[in-house]
C-alpha cells in the first residue's frame, strides 16, 4: 500500500483506460505476493484465514479507496462472494463464484428500492412469481451499486406477499444481459456518479425471467442471507475506515507540525492539541471495539450488537477526524493538494449505508433492553 498504491492515487482517480491497466498491473502483483481476496477462504479461491485477520488486514488497504479493488476484496463482490460461498449451490459456486473471487467478472446486489426505506427490507415491493421453471421478476431498485459492466446480479424479490415478513423475499441470481434488465443510470452521489465497480445504479427489471436454480439459499430466505451478507458487510466498512482515519490523523499530525503561524506552529494550539488527542482516543476505541467484534464473529458468536455499535460510533468519528484533519489543513485541506477532501466527500455516505445511524442506535438500544427486560443483564466481554 504504502509503495505501490498511494503513490498511484493521482493515476488511479482518473478512472480512465490507463487506470485501468494500472489496476490489473497491482492486482497480479497482488496475487504473486499470496494475498488476493482475503474475504474468502482458500476453498472458495480466496487467501482469507478468518475475520480477525481480515480486520487487520483492513486496516491497511483502507487507507486509500483503491487498496480493495486492488486487494480483490471491493464491495459489492466481496458479499456477493460470501453469501455465494455460503449458500450457493454447487452449479452456482461453478458458474458465479469461481470467477467472481478470481476477479474475472463483477457483480452487484439489487436490494434497495426508491419507493420503500432502504432500512427495512420487510418493505420490498419487487416481485418474482414463479412461472413453470422460471422466475419472472418485475420490480425497480437503486443503489445496485457496480452494476455497470457486471456479468450478473443478486437480486431481492418478494416470492409470497402472504408469508411472515420474514420469509417474503428471496435472493436469486440474475446475469444482467437477461432481457428485462436494464440500468437506468448511475445515480450521482455528493456530485460524483463515479464508474465501474464504483457506480451506484438504478435499474428496472420488466418481466425478466430466469431458471429457478438461479434461487440462492432457497426460497424465502431472502432476508436471512441478507442479514448474513450485510452484517459482516457493515463491519468491513468500519474496518477501512480505520485506514481512512488513521491517514487522516497522520496527516493532520504532519501538517500541525508542518506549518508555521506568526506564533509559531500550529502543533504549539491548544485547539489542534486537543483535536489531535481527541482523534487519538475515538480510533483507538474504534479499533477495539472492531476486533473485539471480529473476534466474536470467528467464534460464531452473536455479535449483532456489537457490529450496529461500531457502525454508527465509527461512521461519526471518521467524518470527525477527516473534518479536523481538513480544518487543519485550512483552505488546502479543500483542494486536491491532499487526499482529504475526496475522503470527507466519501465520510459521509458511511452514515446512511448498510443502514442509516439511527436504526443501528435502535438495535443496539433494543437488543440490550431486551436482555435486562427478561431478567438478564448485559455482558460487556
Amino acid at each position: 500500500m504504502r509503495d505501490r498504491v498511494l503513490p498511484n492515487e493521482p493515476a488511479l482517480d482518473r478512472e480512465d483506460d490507463d487506470a485501468a491497466a494500472l489496476v490489473a498491473t497491482l492486482q497480479d502483483e497482488v496475487r504473486a505476493l499470496g494475498l488476493w481476496a482475503p474475504h474468502v477462504p482458500p476453498e472458495a479461491g480466496g487467501t482469507g484465514q478468518g475475520f480477525l485477520e481480515y480486520a487487520n488486514f483492513n486496516e491497511h488497504i483502507g487507507r486509500s479507496m483503491w487498496g480493495q479493488l486492488v486487494f480483490g476484496c471491493q464491495a459489492p463482490d466481496a458479499g456477493n462472494a460470501e453469501i455465494l460461498h455460503m449458500f450457493g449451490t454447487d452449479d452456482q459456486k461453478g458458474r458465479w463464484l469461481k470467477p467472481l473471487v478470481a476477479g474475472e467478472i463483477r457483480s452487484f446486489f439489487s436490494m434497495t428500492e426508491p419507493e420503500v426505506p432502504g432500512s427495512d427490507p420487510t418493505t420490498l415491493r419487487t416481485r418474482a412469481v414463479q412461472d413453470g421453471d422460471d422466475w419472472v421478476i418485475d420490480g425497480h431498485k437503486w443503489f445496485s451499486s457496480g452494476a455497470q459492466g457486471a456479468a450478473f446480479g443478486i437480486v431481492m424479490a418478494v416470492t409470497d406477499p402472504d408469508a411472515d415478513p420474514h420469509a417474503r423475499a428471496t435472493q436469486i441470481i440474475v446475469p444482467a444481459d437477461t432481457p428485462g434488465v436494464e440500468v437506468v443510470r448511475p445515480v450521482p452521489v455528493l456530485g460524483h456518479a463515479g464508474s465501474g465497480w464504483s457506480t451506484h445504479c438504478e435499474v428496472t427489471y420488466t418481466n425478466v425471467r430466469v431458471p429457478v436454480a438461479n434461487t440462492l439459499g432457497g426460497v424465502g430466505a431472502g432476508f436471512l442471507i441478507a442479514q448474513k451478507r450485510l452484517g459482516p458487510g457493515r463491519i468491513h466498512h468500519v474496518m477501512r475506515w480505520l485506514g481512512q482515519m488513521q491517514r487522516a490523523f497522520e496527516l493532520m499530525c504532519a501538517y500541525a507540525l508542518e506549518r508555521e503561524t506568526s506564533t509559531g506552529p500550529l502543533a504549539d494550539k491548544q485547539t489542534v492539541q486537543n483535536w489531535i488527542a481527541d482523534s487519538y482516543a475515538e480510533i483507538q476505541a474504534c479499533r477495539l471495539m472492531t476486533l473485539d467484534a471480529a473476534h466474536k464473529i470467528d467464534e460464531d458468536k452473536d455479535a449483532r450488537v456489537e457490529i450496529s455499535a461500531i457502525k454508527f460510533y465509527a461512521a461519526r468519528v471518521l467524518n470527525e477526524v477527516i473534518d479536523r484533519a481538513v480544518q487543519v489543513h485550512g483552505a488546502r485541506g479543500l483542494t486536491d493538494e491532499t487526499p482529504l477532501a475526496r475522503m470527507l466527500l466519501q465520510a459521509r455516505s458511511g452514515r446512511i449505508y448498510d443502514g442509516p445511524d439511527e436504526v443501528h442506535r435502535m438495535v443496539v438500544a433494543r437488543r440490550i433492553l431486551k436482555a435486562f427486560g427478561s431478567g438478564g443483564e448485559w455482558h460487556f466481554s
